[in-house]
Formats: C-alpha cells, structure tokens, sequence
C-alpha cells in the first residue's frame, strides 16, 4: 500500500466551509466517553510499540494527552511529539519531531508510528519520508497533503502566522535559511522535498477524513487509494476526541504490525509549486 499520485491544488484556496460545525466538537469528546473503544474493549491491542502523536496548527501536544492516555490503556508506548507550538516554520518542525522519532525508536527498539491532526498529518508524512527506516506507519486526521483548502479565516491566520516567522527570521538556525519560496510548495526545504517524494511502500498509510469538515475541505485530505483513505462523521477538530477515529486508530496501529511491503519503491513525485502550508 503506497497510495498513487496526488494531484495538488497549486495555490492555496478559500473555501466557505460552515465553520460553525466546529462548535460540535465538544459533542465528539462527550460521546467518546459513552463509547467502549474508549475504555480499550472491543479493540486490537499493542505490544508496546511506539507511537507519537502530532497536533495540528497552532495547537501543541498537550491537547493530545488523552489519546496518548487511550494508547498506553491499549497497549502501546505513546510519545508526544516534542515539536513545541505548531505555528513555527515546518522545516524547523520537521527536524524536532525526527528527533523524537529517533528517541522513540532507540527506546523501544522496533520502528515508530505516527498520528498526526490536521498540519501535524503533513509533519508526520514528511518526517516518515525522512526517517523511513525508523517508522511503520503514519495515521493522518483531517491532514490537506494535496494542497491548502481552507476556510478564509484559517488562510488568514496561516498568513498572520508566516509574517511573523518572517519578522524574527534572525532567530532560525543557520543551515535553515528563510527564502522568498518559504511556506509554498515551490520551496525546496527538506519538508517540502520530503512530502514532494511521497512515501515508501514500507510504511502503512491511513489517511482519516470528515465531509462535515468546517476548517479545511476533505477532499485534499484524501490519496484517492480506497484502502488507505477512510471517513468518518464529526468535526475537524474533534478528530482529536472521536470515538470512530478511536478505533480507526487501533485497527490500523495492528494492521501495520503486519504491514509487509512488497518493495520500498516512492511514490512518483508531484508537483507542489505553489501549494502553502501553513
């Protein structure tokens, strides 16, 4: 299962999406509680495997606690991602959540997966690219890897956001230069490249979406391949608390323990000029 060639939307896109469904994601947390999967029944389970979850943007690892609470109930080692805020350049992003792929890996001994919402689902794709030989699987959630469809709202702050990664580019490491390509998909940073790319047959894909999405539209956030993209019903946000997604999540960490790839090959490259990311 490698997924097949994506066709990217070149420019980022408004889309007015009812954004107001979001306000629905606290019915998804409510209703997870009422739900067995959330209690690990009814469920595959780990052996201690690794898993690192990645939040979405502008959020950080601490709304992610209670899946990585429901992964240890289940079986599995959780890691948060290490990654800070997501509102810094993906490039940088990408490089701290490597390093905690590496610690994960070392720790545990076997090879990595990744659950990344929303941005977090481009980081994830991009970092399993980097350090293929260290990850199995990469379960995205709302996740636009085919270019950026957005509600207005969330293009703007995208835009609020790289004005000011701009404003303090002094700051950036050294061997992370900011160009004028920065944030597109005319840029040739190492997570641009890597998403470029694609991944190896080797590692799992599962690609989770919602057609009531009110933040970005589904349909970038899907690879066309039937066995890897699956729907579920709620909010975008709410990804991060559905009970569906929940046992999504452990069918398919337990069908990458069985993940065999007939070869390693990459996905074809796509173009991905002018496609942003955040």
């Amino acid at each position: 299962m490698s997924g097949k060639q994506f066709v990217f939307v070149e420019e980022e896109e408004a889309v007015f999406l009812p954004i107001w469904r979001e306000v629905l994601t606290g019915v998804d947390w409510a209703l997870l509680r009422t739900n067995p999967v959330y209690y690990g029944l009814g469920v595959p389970k780990g052996q201690g495997e690794a898993v690192i979850t990645v939040p979405g943007f502008l959020g950080s690892d601490r709304y992610l606690v209670e899946m990585n609470r429901w992964l240890k109930r289940i079986g599995y080692r959780p890691y948060r991602s290490g990654i800070g805020r997501n509102s810094e350049c993906p490039d940088i992003l990408v490089d701290r959540l490597i390093a905690t792929i590496e610690d994960a890996y070392a720790e545990t001994g076997g090879p990595v997966r990744l659950v990344g919402h929303s941005l977090g689902g481009m980081l994830s794709r991009a970092a399993a690219m980097m350090a293929s030989d260290k990850v199995s699987a990469v379960i995205t959630l709302g996740s636009p890897f085919r270019g950026v469809r957005s509600h207005p709202t969330v293009l703007q702050t995208g835009r609020f956001v790289r004005a000011r990664i701009r404003a303090r580019s002094e700051s950036r490491p050294d061997h992370k230069p900011l160009r004028e390509s920065c944030f597109s998909g005319s840029c040739n940073c190492g997570f641009v490249e890597s998403l470029r790319a694609g991944l190896p047959a080797s590692v799992h894909q599962t690609a989770i979406y919602t057609k009531t999405d009110g933040i970005v539209d589904w349909s970038v956030c899907i690879t066309g391949d039937p066995e890897i993209d699956i729907e579920v019903k709620g909010t975008h946000c709410g990804l991060a608390w559905n009970a569906q997604v929940y046992k999504l999540i452990a069918e398919r960490l337990d069908e990458a323990a069985d993940h065999v790839a007939a070869d390693a090959e990459l996905v074809p490259e796509a173009d991905l000029r002018g496609v942003s990311f955040i």
